[in-house]
């Protein structure tokens, strides 16, 4: 078994952190994580986890574990009231991403503090892991810019071990990249005290979107992605330092280069991208996932992968890691 500080500190058996992808997280997928050792967390990115949705998503995830997990927050976005329905529930962990620049974080994880809850914030960059530190979180998540959705320019080989000795002795996770075993001895390797991982756990039954794009997932190389404004401009909604990782489909190719254009059909080109998400369409909706889909062949469920990662993982630094350093003459 791999056990690391992230494991004490959260109350978690495997040092496996579920990303929370707004849409791409639900009640099923959540418990899921947390009954397979890990950290379920649940996105509340979007408008629709307001309120009274928050609550019932939250009260779901109760019903399928007793296990720990998480709620995470978009701070750029951040509304109030699901705020609140958040610190009510006194989850394990409060989650926090994209910040404005001039966003006080101070008191969100103090109130997250006061609740019982841990603090975990997400950065793709040294100076805003050491601002959310020196504010009070417990746990920081290095972003490398191969992950899908809203990311960062740096990759994770370099950006990992430098946050780690910024905000050290904090525990940081690795998020970017990582779908399976060899990505967590990496990430171990780097530094960090465990991963946080969103597109492998997006090919799941468990997962809420759309099973054709589940098998885009399947289908992709890794090399059809691409770091775009696009998906950002047709939703109407500015994420603050983020490009979008999506997968090079021809509604990104409608507009790439003629992002002036769309700016001028934002609403009939963002209904239809919205529609065709709905259906299912992978043409022609917008399709946020990590490079990593390249190293994933199949829909699995959730506790399958989390087994195969762990043990995959600890055979690696037990086995082939462990030979490299044997002295050959056995001395």
């Amino acid at each position: 078994m791999i056990h690391t500080r992230i494991c004490d500190l959260l109350g978690i058996t495997h040092p496996i952190v579920l990303g929370g992808m707004g849409t791409a997280t639900s009640a099923p997928l959540v418990a899921a994580v947390s009954n397979g050792g890990g950290l379920g967390t649940l996105g509340t990115g979007t408008a629709s986890f307001a309120g009274d949705r928050l609550e019932s998503e939250i009260a779901a995830i109760r019903e399928r574990t007793d296990k720990p997990f998480g709620i995470n927050h978009l701070l750029f976005a951040i509304q109030e009231e699901s705020f609140r329905v958040t610190l009510r529930a006194r989850p394990a962990v409060v989650a926090f991403a994209w910040a404005r620049l001039d966003q006080e974080l101070r008191e969100y994880f103090k109130r997250a503090h006061d609740a019982g809850s841990k603090v975990m914030y997400m950065a793709g960059e040294v100076s805003l892991a050491v601002e959310a530190v020196e504010a009070g979180a417990d746990v920081i998540v290095a972003q490398g810019t191969e992950a899908g959705g809203h990311v960062g320019w740096m990759a994770s080989m370099p950006l990992v071990p430098m946050i780690v000795k910024a905000v050290a002795p904090h525990p940081v996770l690795s998020a970017g990249g990582i779908a399976d075993g060899r990505g967590l001895a990496a990430a171990l390797a780097l530094g960090a005290e465990g991963v946080l991982v969103g597109t492998r756990f997006m090919a799941t039954p468990e997962a809420p979107i759309h099973a054709n794009f589940k098998q885009a997932i399947v289908r992709s190389d890794g090399h059809d992605t691409v770091l775009t404004e696009i998906p950002d401009i047709a939703s109407g909604r500015v994420w603050p330092g983020a490009m979008a990782r999506a997968q090079r489909n021809k509604f990104i190719e409608r507009w790439a280069g003629r992002e002036w254009a769309l700016r001028q059909h934002v609403r009939e080109a963002g209904q239809a991208a919205l529609e065709a998400r709905r259906a299912g369409d992978v043409d022609n909706a917008s399709i946020l996932f990590g490079q990593d889909a390249g190293l994933i062949d199949s829909v699995r469920p959730v506790g399958e992968i989390i087994e195969s990662m762990v043990s995959e993982a600890e055979e690696i630094i037990k086995g082939r890691l462990n030979r490299l350093v044997q002295n050959p003459r056995g001395h």
